[in-house]
């Protein structure tokens, strides 16, 4: 079983990432803004599904070889800070183009779609990629054995802020449509906060060491 400091440290970098908007939090307002709080909250289930088998994924097959491979940690780490460092720079730099995400409107359409979207933004969202790539490794503790495991447990903690953080994210913006509506410069602002707060979440990566 993971141990009780990891978890709470990996509950804790996990809250920092994921209450940055990104390609998976900005689907979600979309169709909040959209369609309305039941395509937000139907979207939300489908991202955390996509970032569940995610996590499988990585469970399953690094899992093992990140475990025993100083190397391939080291070179997971490093690259998955520096990925995170480039994805702060471009959401800081392109922070303008929030207001179209985020004014976009759209047609109603059937709550399967809008699941199966959900969960194709949700599996390939590279924030999360990485981060469970690089980042969930790291708070794994080989003495206690069965690794893969861990890994499950520990991702579906992330998924569980992820759903809450998500499902507050769309109520609001299914909430306030008004107001966005009438302040559509104030979500530049939340673009470039969120790029400084992924590049800091980068370099916090690349420059922590292995836990064990």
């Amino acid at each position: 079983m993971v141990p009780t400091d990891r978890l709470l440290n990996f509950a804790a970098m996990s809250f920092l990432l994921i209450v940055i908007p990104g390609p998976s939090v900005l689907f979600v307002i979309g169709r909040a803004l959209a369609q309305g709080r039941r395509a937000a909250l139907t979207t939300v289930v489908g991202n955390t599904l996509g970032a569940y088998l995610l996590i499988v994924a990585v469970a399953l097959g690094i899992g093992t070889v990140v475990e025993r491979s100083v190397l391939v940690f080291t070179a997971l780490k490093l690259a998955g800070g520096a990925y995170l460092v480039y994805l702060g720079v471009k959401a800081w730099r392109e922070r303008g183009a929030l207001r179209a995400s985020f004014a976009g409107g759209g047609a109603e359409q059937g709550g399967l779609r809008t699941f199966w979207e959900g969960f194709a933004v949700g599996v390939s969202n590279p924030k999360t990629i990485v981060f469970f790539a690089a980042v969930l490794p790291q708070f794994v503790d080989p003495g206690q054995g069965h690794v893969p495991v861990q890994m499950l447990v520990l991702g579906l903690v992330f998924n569980v802020i992820a759903v809450a953080s998500d499902c507050v994210w769309g109520l609001a913006a299914a909430t306030a449509r008004d107001w966005f509506a009438r302040s559509p410069r104030r979500l530049s602002t939340v673009g470039g906060v969120g790029g400084l707060a992924m590049i800091g979440l980068g370099v916090t990566v690349a420059a922590t060491g292995r836990k064990d």
